[in-house]
């Protein structure tokens, strides 16, 4: 039994075979109890120890191999881990209250095994290639066989494929620049190339126009997922490749390029997010800013920096997937997502009016909710090294507010003679309870996970020490 068989290979069979479920309910158990005995694995099980059970005991390998290449998961990777299927378990969950749950569960799983394996992948250069891997299976799950993709998705898969070349130009190069540290031109060359790669699989502006598009034309709680996901892991990878090249981390051009890319992700998204009238499109820039959080974090001093970005993980998770359940249950109660449609729907949809308006204010770091921890951190490390980068974080954070005030003015405005009513389901309510009580727990209570986010540091051997 290996660690990589456990988190990569028994996810992808069992995402591989719930393909052939037919019904929603089934596609959310399975889905679920397989995100969270997943969970609970990675934090009880040891990995690389014996494991003991009276005359009887097991040890879960830390590699695997296959092709003549190694996967490896230490135990360093579990909070990780943690993190990822705890959360996505909450995705599955909830995907058969907005009835996406026979497309999610197995597409899901697909892709989070895939995503893993890109973290545990060595040679590390093959991560490039399993990414290109979970955007190609995200394809299916984003457009339906029997629908004609929209443009949303075809830049999706465009500007996310062009990321890979790029990087894996840069890993060669970078093992020229390993050789030959002092060739100034190479060094340029390697880092310029893994600058752009980056930069399309994070949709670092102004390359993320795909993800307004894409929260238009399908549903609101499969492109929340991905805008989870996907920047979550490769996040991830890049502090990786700070971790593992010394002329990355030490480069002062570097650090300036993530802080500018952070700070023009949040100025952007929080300004577009402020002027935007179609409760998708929001939703899509608010996601634009919370990664440009990351890359500020990413862009301060490490000891400083590292503990902010894994302090961002679970709200960022938590507060996009209660922000894409709400607006999934508008969107299937509605015409469309635009303010005229949505209107006043407050009265009618009570709870997920409650759940989208609390989900924006956390992203705008709202006191008492999930994000306001990690933003005044963030906010606190930035203005002991500039005080104008630190004005910017302020007119990004002021447009993602505006923005969460202008819908929630939309959502109540309605006829006096409207009744108040409860149209959400018992399951939709119950999903939407535990995901603004969440907000709350996370809000007052930062320091509940941090026996699982003071591990996370452990997974780089330089970055944080």
């Amino acid at each position: 039994m290996s660690a990589p068989f456990i988190w990569i290979f028994l996810p992808l069979i069992i995402g591989g075979l719930s393909l052939f479920i037919t019904r929603e309910r089934l596609a959310t158990i399975v889905g679920g109890v397989t995100a969270i005995l997943l969970t609970g694995a990675a934090l009880i099980v040891p990995i690389d120890e014996a494991l003991g059970f009276g005359s009887f005991s097991i040890k879960v390998a830390s590699s695997f191999q296959i092709l003549g290449r190694n996967l490896t998961l230490d135990a360093a990777e579990a909070p990780l881990l943690t993190i990822l299927f705890g959360v996505a378990a909450l995705w599955f969950i909830g995907a058969e209250s907005v009835g996406v749950a026979r497309r999610l569960t197995p597409f899901g799983l697909i892709i989070i095994s895939l995503l893993v394996a890109s973290i545990a992948v060595q040679p590390f250069l093959y991560a490039a290639l399993l990414i290109e891997l979970a955007i190609l299976v995200a394809v299916p799950l984003l457009s339906p066989l029997d629908q004609i993709p929209g443009r949303g998705v075809i830049r999706f898969l465009i500007y996310q494929t062009l990321g890979m070349p790029f990087i894996l130009i840069a890993g060669w190069l970078s093992a020229g620049v390993e050789a030959s540290p002092g060739d100034l031109a190479l060094t340029i060359q390697s880092t310029m190339m893994l600058g752009l790669g980056f930069a399309f699989l994070l949709a670092v502006f102004p390359l993320y126009n795909w993800i307004p598009l894409l929260m238009e034309e399908s549903s609101p709680y499969i492109v929340g997922f991905l805008l989870w996901l996907l920047p979550t892991v490769t996040s991830i990878l890049v502090m990786s490749f700070l971790d593992r090249y010394v002329w990355l981390r030490t480069s002062a051009q570097v650090i300036s390029a993530l802080r500018v890319a952070g700070l023009l992700m949040i100025v952007t998204g929080g300004i577009w997010t402020a002027f935007q009238r179609h409760f998708g499109r929001m939703m899509a820039f608010a996601a634009v800013a919370e990664t440009g959080f990351i890359l500020l974090a990413l862009s301060l001093d490490p000891v400083t920096g590292l503990p902010i970005i894994f302090l961002l993980l679970i709200p960022r998770g938590l507060g996009l997937a209660l922000w894409a359940l709400s607006l999934s249950v508008l969107d299937s109660n509605t015409k469309s997502l635009h303010f005229s449609s949505v209107q006043g729907m407050a009265r009618t949809y009570p709870l997920a009016s409650a759940g989208l308006i609390l989900s924006a204010l956390s992203t705008a770091g709202f006191p008492l909710l999930a994000g306001f921890p990690p933003r005044l951190a963030l906010w606190n490390g930035l203005s002991q090294q500039s005080l104008s980068m630190a004005f910017w974080l302020l007119i990004g954070i002021l447009g993602l507010a505006a923005g969460a005030v202008r819908m929630l003015a939309v959502i109540v405005m309605a006829d006096e003679k409207t009744v108040w009513a409860s149209k959400e389901s018992w399951a939709q309510r119950g999903m939407l309870g535990i995901g603004m009580i969440g907000l709350f727990i996370l809000g007052l209570f930062p320091q509940a996970a941090n026996s699982i986010l003071d591990k996370l540091p452990l997974m780089f051997q330089h970055l944080g020490h």
